[in-house]
């Protein structure tokens, strides 16, 4: 790899399709070691980003400025990788000029040995020159290099004289990020990188590129990946983008606090704009010289106001909230002695479980050891070859698929949801689609045309209609953006039935999980924790995972409340509780007096138009007596009024300076 001051520099990069706006004048630049995540919601512009960089797309106007020396490799989500190479040979071939070099060095050895007698010479010296650059473009450990990568992403060795055309779309895109580690480009760009890899895979793939000595550009919903690995976080939204510090939590965090802020902004803007109108519309009422002037002088307060741009709203984010609509006894599933084998290999043996009401637990693993087949003999859609599955008291289960078999690929969006729930009038099923995400003609469209994203989201809504209160989850983060994966998460984490799921994503278990499971040589281990209690257990040499052999929870161990960790917040809360109460407290008696004080002048109002009638009279105008009264209660009336109508300005001001 090459040195670089900086690797990449975007400037004002801005690019529309049909008319809307993808990207609008994106700027940002990276160090040679920087490790960038750029993330967004779905649509949000990512992949468009990614294809602006490496020239596969031309941008409306900006610039992308990369040093002519600088090599950038680029992993897209669906990769065109077509070989007659085995898998070895595929990734072996990136170093093909190492490979030349060291056919050159065999046949000068050859001719050495046949020069031998001349006493060195030429061949000597070209021999000399190659070995030493073979040296050190690390020649001699290029097959080494080449069998760690290809194991640290899954590949047996079975499977390394497997031809490139044979492979599956997941083997393809291992492959192609396998050739990618082995170039060691400058700048390494990957859209989605864990697709398609196992946790093993993944957690190998983190350690490789923590020690990457090149800048690194990914998009991941992989949020434990990317907290792992990137010191910088570009976010895509609603077209602009905002380069973060820090890894993907310091980066939620800081984005949180900061549309939090803008919202405030905004909310606090608009109030004011607001009432100087009032304010305004008040003055001019008062219909007085004084009054009218301070009108005009408040217009231009008003016009010299800076607008603040109300923060973009997130529309694309689901309402999920699961409820069972009856609670299960105490003990939810007991198994005994499970067993599963598929064409003479044995998944798992012997496979014990005591899950308890209110439990989340995770079952992890490497691809491929009978994780999905535990759920579905959970749930009923396969048996087992051997053992005992026996389930509590009340409980009623509902199976999230993630292939997605439960949807009916013939049925329209709506039809899905109004035959599986007939009672549903048509309004009720809008609304229920329209939490997630299904708005106008959407409803129509034929599961068979949805995404998988889209399918994720229609099986979420059935599975939060069941009212089950024991959930089994394959996969359910697969295809949702990071938002929904959020708003999944904290669905789970308040559910108060009991939950059994298998994901990948190491960061919805972390936050979700109170126990995992993960397949040891076709045994469960059970870990009393989520998966940072998991990683410290595997990493503890004096954890002995044979007593752990087994689902069962210890004697006496609580499962954590779905409430726990609330606690915290709330006292946080009441610590300003008074200092609030006090600034309420002030601020309505502001407001009292001057409500107070409008219901004055309308009466003093009243009474002066009262007058002005009776001055009118015919009787009154020539009764010099009567006219020098009302005169002086006239006179008496709008001293009154001046002084409530100052008396209102001031109330106003202190409202607006307490504000």
């Amino acid at each position: 790899m090459a040195y670089f001051v900086s690797v990449l520099s975007v400037n004002n990069l801005n690019k529309s399709y049909d008319g809307k706006d993808i990207l609008r004048d994106v700027s940002f630049h990276i160090e040679p070691h920087d490790k960038l995540a750029v993330t967004g919601i779905n649509g949000a512009g990512k992949t468009t980003l990614l294809r602006q960089i490496i020239g596969e797309e031309r941008p409306d106007s900006g610039t992308v400025v990369i040093p002519k020396e600088a090599r950038i490799g680029y992993l897209s989500q669906i990769p065109d990788i077509e070989s007659g190479r085995t898998v070895y040979e595929e990734v072996l071939s990136v170093k093909q000029d190492l490979l030349d070099i060291e056919r050159q060095l065999r046949v000068l050895e050859h001719s050495m040995k046949d020069d031998a007698a001349a006493g060195g010479g030429p061949v000597y010296e070209q021999y000399a020159a190659l070995s030493h650059r073979f040296e050190s473009e690390g020649g001699y450990a290029v097959r080494s290099n080449v069998n760690g990568i290809l194991k640290g992403l899954g590949f047996s060795e079975e499977e390394y004289g497997k031809k490139v055309s044979v492979l599956s779309g997941g083997q393809k895109t291992r492959l192609s990020l396998g050739r990618l580690l082995m170039d060691a480009p400058d700048i390494l760009m990957l859209d989605e990188p864990t697709n398609h890899l196992d946790i093993a895979s993944v957690s190998w793939l983190e350690n490789y590129l923590r020690g990457w000595k090149g800048a690194v550009i990914i998009v991941s919903h992989d949020r434990y990946f990317l907290d792992r690995i990137v010191n910088k976080v570009l976010d895509i939204d609603n077209g602009r983008a905002r380069l973060y510090t820090g890894n993907y939590t310091a980066f939620a965090e800081k984005k949180a606090a900061l549309r939090k802020d803008a919202m405030r902004a905004w909310l606090n803007n608009q109030a004011e704009i607001r009432h100087q109108q009032e304010v305004i519309e008040k003055l001019r009422r008062f219909n007085r010289e004084k009054s009218i002037k301070r009108a005009e002088s408040r217009e231009k307060m008003l016009n010299r106001i800076e607008r603040v741009e109300k923060p973009f709203d997130v529309d694309d984010a689901m309402r999920l909230h699961f409820t069972p609509s009856k609670l299960s006894g105490k003990d939810v599933l007991y198994a005994d002695g499970l067993c599963k084998a598929y064409d003479g290999r044995e998944l798992f043996a012997g496979v014990d479980l005591d899950v308890k009401r209110g439990e989340k637990l995770a079952v992890i693993g490497p691809n491929g050891t009978g994780k999905t087949t535990l759920l579905r003999i959970i749930s009923g859609n396969e048996t087992a070859d051997s053992g005992e599955l026996e389930f509590g008291s009340r409980v009623e289960t509902a199976y999230y698929d993630q292939e997605h078999h439960v949807l009916d690929p013939d049925n329209t969006v709506f039809d899905e949801i109004s035959d599986a729930y007939p009672y549903m009038n048509n309004t009720e099923i809008r609304n229920l689609l329209a939490s997630f995400l299904f708005t106008g003609d959407d409803v129509f469209k034929m599961i068979r045309d949805l995404s998988g994203g889209e399918k994720g989201r229609l099986s979420l809504a059935k599975l939060m209609l069941s009212k089950a209160n024991l959930l089994l989850l394959d996969e359910p983060t697969n295809h949702l953006d990071i938002t929904s994966r959020e708003i999944l998460e904290e669905a789970v984490r308040n559910y108060e039935g009991t939950v059994i799921y298998v994901s990948h994503d190491r960061y919805f278990i972390n936050r979700t999980a109170t126990r995992i499971l993960e397949l040891d040589h076709r045994h469960f281990v059970n870990y009393q924790g989520n998966y940072d209690y998991y990683l410290e257990k595997k990493a503890d040499p004096a954890f002995d995972a044979s007593k752990a052999v087994s689902g069962a929870l210890p004697a006496g161990t609580d499962v954590p409340s779905p409430a726990a960790g609330n606690a915290a917040s709330a006292a946080s809360s009441l610590l300003s509780y008074q200092e609030q109460k006090e600034r309420k407290q002030q601020l309505q008696k502001l407001r009292t007096a001057l409500s107070n004080c409008e219901k004055e002048i309308g009466e003093g109002e009243q009474a002066s138009e009262e007058i002005d009638r009776q001055m009118a009279l015919p009787q009154n105008a020539v009764n010099s007596a009567k006219l020098n009264e009302l005169v002086q209660k006239k006179n008496g009336i709008t001293a009154v009024l001046e002084e409530l109508y100052q008396k209102w300005e001031e109330l106003s001001e202190a409202i607006e300076n307490f504000n």
